[in-house]
C-alpha cells in the first residue's frame, strides 16, 4: 500500500523506542495533558448543557411558553382558543389573568406574581400538577378565594395549608388618578415546589377570583395561554396568531420574561468553555517543547534524509505529522474518557455522596439537588475540532526548524 514518505517516517517516530527516555516521558505528558483537557471541556459543557435542561423544563413549564393577551377582558375566551389551536404549532390553550401584588403576612410583605388559572385547564399547558406537594388543583374553588403558593414563600412565612395570608394589589381610581391598594384575604389551599425562583415569586388563584379582584364580569379573563411544540418558535407563532385577530390583541412570549435568564446561561457556557480551552491549548503546545526536542535527538536522521534527496517540505511534514498524531491520540482518549464521564457523572456524585456521607447539592440550598448531564456531540465535535487545530498550529515552529537543518552542521560530530 503506498503511503507517502512523510507520513511513513512521521508514524515510525512516532511508535519508536527513543533512546532518550525523557522525550519520550515529555511526550507521554503532552498526550495525557491533551486528554485531561478534552476531558474536563467534555464533563463540565455537557454538566452546564444538564443544568439549562433542567432549568429550561422546570421554569418554561411553568410559565407561558406565549401568550395573546386582549385590550379588554375577554367575554369569550374558548373561540380565541379555537383560533390559537389552528396554528399546528400549538399544542394546548388554558384561561389566564395575571396580576402583580404584595403577599402579607404578620407583619411580613413579599412582591408577588398572582396567576388566575381553570384548575381543570391548567395541567394541559403546565407542570404545576406535577410538583403540588400539598394540595390539588381542583382545591382552587371560584369564590373561596383560595391560593396555591411556592415553596419558598411558605418557608419565608411559616405556612401551611389552610393558613390565611393578604394579597394587597394596586387599584386606579379613575376619578382622581391616584393608585390605592386593594386587598383580599386568601386561604392556603396548596404548595408548589419546582426548584426554581418562581417558588418565591409565583402564587396561582382560580381565574374566576382573579376576575373579581380586577373587578371584572364573572368569566371574565385577560387571555388565553399557549403550550407549544416548538417553545423556540414561539415569537414566531404567538405573533402571528395575534396578528390574525387584529390589533385588539398583542402577543407576549417566554423570550420577553424569561429570555434574559436563558441569555446570561448561555453567555456562562461560552465563557466557561473559553477559559477550559486555554487549558487545552497549553496542553497543546507541550507538543512544541516534545518536538524541538525529538528534532535534536534525531538530527542526524534529518541531515542523512536531506542527503538522500529529501527536500525541506517533506522534512516538516513528517514532524507535523508525528506531532498531529500525538495530539490525535491525546484527543481520541480524551474524547472518549470525557463522554463516559458525562453520561454517568449523575450516578458518579451519587456514589461520593454516599462514601462520603455528605450531600454535594444540599436540596435546601440549590434548586437542583442533583447533578445532571446532557451529552451533546455536536459540543464534542468542537472540543476536539478546536484541540485538533492547536495541536497541528503547535507542530509548525518546530517542524519549521527541523527542515531550517543543514546536513554538514548536523553530521559534524557525529
Amino acid at each position: 500500500m503506498f503511503r507517502p514518505l512523510a507520513v511513513y517516517i512521521g508514524a515510525r517516530y512516532t511508535r519508536a523506542k527513543r533512546r532518550n527516555h525523557y522525550i519520550s516521558f515529555i511526550s507521554l505528558t503532552s498526550m495525557l495533558g491533551l486528554a485531561l483537557g478534552v476531558l474536563a471541556m467534555i464533563v463540565v459543557l455537557s454538566v452546564m448543557n444538564g443544568f439549562q435542561k433542567e432549568m429550561s423544563s422546570r421554569i418554561l413549564g411553568m410559565v407561558p411558553h406565549a401568550a395573546i393577551v386582549g385590550a379588554q377582558p375577554l367575554d369569550d375566551w374558548r373561540s380565541l382558543a379555537g383560533t390559537a389551536l389552528a396554528n399546528p404549532q400549538v399544542r394546548a390553550v388554558a384561561p389566564l389573568t395575571e396580576l402583580d401584588g404584595m403577599l402579607s403576612y404578620k407583619g411580613t410583605m413579599q412582591p408577588i406574581q398572582v396567576q388566575g388559572i381553570d384548575p381543570f385547564e391548567e395541567p394541559k399547558v403546565s407542570i404545576i400538577a406535577d410538583h403540588l406537594q400539598q394540595g390539588r388543583l381542583t382545591d382552587l374553588a371560584p369564590g373561596e378565594f383560595g391560593t396555591i403558593i411556592g415553596e419558598i414563600t411558605a418557608r419565608r412565612f411559616a405556612l401551611q395549608v389552610g393558613d390565611k395570608l393578604t394579597l394587597i394589589v394596586p387599584e386606579l381610581n379613575g376619578a382622581s388618578g391616584s393608585v390605592t391598594p386593594r386587598m383580599q384575604r386568601l386561604s392556603v389551599v396548596g404548595i408548589f415546589k419546582i426548584g426554581a425562583e418562581l417558588d418565591g415569586s409565583l402564587a396561582l388563584i382560580h381565574v374566576a377570583d382573579a376576575a373579581h379582584l380586577m373587578r371584572w364580569q364573572p368569566g371574565q379573563v385577560q387571555g388565553v395561554r399557549l403550550a407549544l411544540k416548538d417553545l423556540y418558535q414561539a415569537p414566531k407563532v404567538a405573533g402571528g396568531i395575534a396578528g390574525e385577530l387584529g390589533a385588539a390583541y398583542r402577543a407576549v412570549d417566554w423570550t420577553q420574561t424569561q429570555g434574559s435568564l436563558f441569555s446570561a446561561m448561555q453567555m456562562e457556557k461560552t465563557m466557561i468553555g473559553l477559559l477550559l480551552l486555554l487549558i487545552v491549548a497549553v496542553a497543546a503546545f507541550n507538543i512544541v517543547a516534545t518536538l524541538i526536542m525529538v528534532v535534536a535527538d534525531k538530527g542526524a536522521d534529518i541531515a542523512i534524509l536531506r542527503t538522500l534527496g529529501a527536500t525541506p517540505g517533506q522534512i516538516m511534514a513528517i514532524f507535523m505529522v508525528q506531532g498531529s498524531v500525538i495530539g490525535a491520540f491525546g484527543i481520541l482518549i480524551g474524547a472518549v474518557l470525557g463522554m463516559i464521564v458525562a453520561l454517568n457523572v449523575s450516578d458518579l456524585i451519587g456514589w461520593l455522596e454516599s462514601v462520603s456521607g455528605r450531600q454535594i447539592l444540599s436540596s435546601d440550598i440549590y434548586f437542583v439537588s442533583y447533578l445532571p448531564s446532557d451529552l451533546q456531540m455536536l459540543d464534542v465535535a468542537l472540543v476536539c475540532t478546536a484541540a485538533l487545530v492547536l495541536s497541528f498550529l503547535a507542530t509548525l515552529y518546530p517542524s519549521w526548524r527541523a527542515a531550517r537543518t543543514q546536513p554538514a552542521e548536523a553530521l559534524r560530530y557525529e
